[in-house]
């Protein structure tokens, strides 16, 4: 089974800066897409970043400009740079990864972790 492990969540002032650690064990063979979401308590789960195979990322509107995420495919791993962090911005961060699993062909498994606070002061 494929496991997805959060690092790097915690308390930051507005304003302030965190960096969000991802990765990926187990039979791997590719990740099409690696990618965060976050959850306000009471709120949908949203997505934050994405990174695809190509280079190319996306970017909620809320977050344009000020995150930025990237991927090290070989470690299996993805990193969100969050700058200019809002009290909006508090949230439980969760990894998401697309992945083509050794032996299974080209067919594809959603993995998820199970999250990582992180919670911005005003």
């Amino acid at each position: 089974q494929v496991q997805l492990v959060e690092s790097g969540g915690g308390l930051v002032q507005a304003g302030g800066s965190q960096r969000l650690s991802c990765a990926a064990s187990g039979s791997i063979f590719h990740i099409n897409v690696m990618d965060w979401y976050r959850q306000a308590p009471g709120k949908q789960r949203v997505l934050v970043a994405a990174a695809f195979t190509g280079e190319r990322t996306t970017y909620g509107d809320s977050v344009k400009g000020r995150f930025t995420i990237s991927r090290d495919n070989a470690k299996n791993s993805v990193y969100l740079q969050m700058n200019s962090l809002k009290p909006e911005d508090t949230a439980k961060y969760y990894c998401h990864m697309e992945v083509i699993v050794l032996g299974e062909g080209s067919r594809s498994r959603d993995v998820w972790g199970q999250g990582t606070q992180v919670t911005v002061s005003s």
